[in-house]
C-alpha cells in the first residue's frame, strides 16, 4: 500500500465503522471495511471515557495487524447532533493599484469569515464558502487572477460543542491514533452520496443513525440548512420493545426481520411468531400492528424534518428531492413513506458506482451500503485524496475549493 492510505473511523452510539483505502487510478483503492460494536457513547457523544476506549481499541486492533500504518491518518466523524451553524461574510479590501486577486487575499477573506464570536465552550469545525463575490458581482466559484478592488466571501461556519470534539480526540490518541482531520457527520455523509446535479437543483438528505437524525438541505450549489435530532431508528426498537413487552433486544431483530415502514401495504392477517426471533419469547402478533408501530415513530421524525423544510421555505420545493440514508435508510418501506409524507421524489442514498473499487469483491456490501455514508466521506474528504475524476456527476469536483476545513 502507499503512503497515503486513509483510514475512516466513524465512531457512532451503536457500531464504530472502518474503512481503509487510497488513491488509485482516478478511483479510491477500497482494501479494508468493519463494523464493531460501540460503547460508552450515547447520541454521538462520550459518556463513559473508559468503555469508549475499549471500544475504538477493539476497532482499531484489527487494523494494527491488517495495516497499522493506517491509525497514523486517520479521519474521524463528529455527531450532527449538538452542531450549530451560522451564515458569515469576510470582506477585505485589496488595496493594490491594479489589484488581481491572489490566494493570500482569498485567505484573508476567509479568515475575516471565520472570525465569529463563539460561546467559550463551542469550537468551529468547518468554514464553508458558498460564494465570492467580487467588486459586487456575485456567485463566483474561483476568484484567483480577477482584477479587484474588494473580496466578499460568503458561506457558513458550523461549530460545536468543544468537550465533544477533545473528547473524541483524546481517545483516538490514547489508543495510539494519529487524527489528520474531523469532519461533521452529516457533511460527510453528503459528500459521499450527493451528486452535483442534485445540489445544484435543491436536495435534502436524511441521514438517520441509531440515536440522532441529521437533515442536510443543498440548493444551487450550496448548503442553505443543516439541523440534527436526539432521535433515530434506535427509538423504533424502543417503541417495539414497550409495545410488544418483549427485550430491547428481541425488539431490534423483530426490526430488522420483519419491519416494514408503510402499513397499510401489510395484510392484517399476517402474523410473526415471536420465539423463531427469540425463543425465551412467546406471542404473535400482527405483522401489520408491528409496522403501524414503526410507522408512528417515522412520522414523528419525519414531521420534525418537514418543519424545518417550512421554516426555510423548501417544503415541497426540492427537485431532487429527499435522499435517505444512514442505517435507518435500511428499512424496508421508508422511501415510500418519505415520498408520501414530504411530496417529494424520494430514494435511498448510496455511493455512486464506479467511485470505489474493492481489492475484495466481500467488501462491495460496505461500498454499496446506506449505513457507510458517514465513514466513505471521511475516506473522499481527506486531504490525500486531491481532485480524483469521478462518474455519476459527482459532487467531488475540486472538493477543496467548495469544502473547507480551517481547523484541524
Amino acid at each position: 500500500m502507499a503512503n497515503s492510505v486513509i483510514l475512516g473511523l466513524d465512531i457512532g452510539s451503536e457500531n464504530i465503522k472502518t474503512v481503509i483505502a487510497e488513491p488509485g487510478n482516478g478511483k479510491l483503492r477500497l482494501s479494508y471495511a468493519s463494523s464493531k460494536k460501540s460503547f460508552g457513547l450515547r447520541r454521538g457523544a462520550v459518556v463513559d471515557m473508559e468503555e469508549a476506549k475499549k471500544a475504538v481499541a477493539d476497532a482499531l486492533k484489527e487494523i494494527r495487524g491488517f495495516y497499522k500504518p493506517a491509525i497514523k491518518n486517520i479521519y474521524v466523524s463528529v455527531s450532527g447532533f449538538g452542531g450549530h451553524y451560522d451564515k458569515t461574510e469576510g470582506t477585505i479590501a485589496l488595496g493594490r493599484p491594479g489589484a488581481v486577486i491572489n490566494k493570500n487575499d482569498i485567505l484573508r477573506a476567509e479568515t475575516e469569515a471565520a472570525a465569529v464570536p463563539l460561546a467559550p465552550n463551542r469550537k468551529i469545525l468547518h468554514t464553508l464558502v458558498n460564494e465570492y463575490i467580487v467588486d459586487g458581482a456575485p456567485d463566483i466559484k474561483d476568484p484567483i487572477g480577477m482584477s479587484a478592488a474588494k473580496l466578499k466571501v460568503s458561506g457558513m461556519v458550523i461549530d460545536i460543542f468543544t468537550p465533544a470534539y477533545k473528547n473524541l480526540e483524546k481517545i483516538v490518541r490514547s489508543v495510539g491514533g494519529e487524527i489528520s482531520g474531523v469532519v461533521y457527520a452529516p457533511l460527510s455523509a453528503s459528500i459521499s452520496i450527493l451528486t452535483k446535479s442534485q445540489k445544484e437543483n435543491g436536495v435534502a438528505l436524511i441521514d438517520m443513525g441509531a440515536e440522532t437524525t441529521s437533515l442536510v438541505v443543498y440548493e444551487d450549489n450550496k448548503l442553505i440548512h443543516l439541523n440534527s435530532w436526539p432521535v433515530g431508528s434506535k427509538n423504533i426498537s424502543n417503541d417495539l420493545a414497550i409495545a410488544l413487552q418483549i427485550p430491547i433486544e428481541t425488539a431490534d431483530k423483530l426490526k430488522v426481520t420483519y419491519g416494514y415502514a408503510v402499513s397499510h401495504d401489510i395484510s392484517s392477517r399476517d402474523t410473526i411468531d415471536l420465539k423463531k426471533i427469540d425463543t425465551a419469547v412467546v406471542g404473535t402478533p400482527s405483522r401489520r400492528y408491528v409496522s403501524e408501530v414503526i410507522e408512528a415513530r417515522l412520522e414523528e421524525i419525519f414531521e420534525l424534518i418537514d418543519k424545518d423544510l417550512v421554516m426555510i421555505g423548501k417544503s415541497r420545493k426540492l427537485p431532487s428531492g429527499i435522499v435517505l440514508t444512514g442505517g435507518g435508510a435500511k428499512l424496508p418501506g421508508i422511501a415510500e413513506l418519505a415520498k408520501h409524507k414530504f411530496k417529494l421524489s424520494t430514494q435511498i442514498g448510496l455511493v455512486p458506482s464506479g467511485l470505489f473499487e474493492v481489492i475484495d469483491h466481500n467488501l462491495l456490501e460496505y461500498v454499496e451500503s446506506p449505513e457507510y455514508a458517514v465513514v466513505l466521506g471521511l475516506i473522499l474528504k481527506s486531504e490525500d485524496v486531491g481532485d480524483i475524476s469521478l462518474n455519476n456527476d459527482s459532487l467531488l469536483e475540486n472538493i477543496k475549493k467548495v469544502f473547507k476545513r480551517l481547523t484541524p
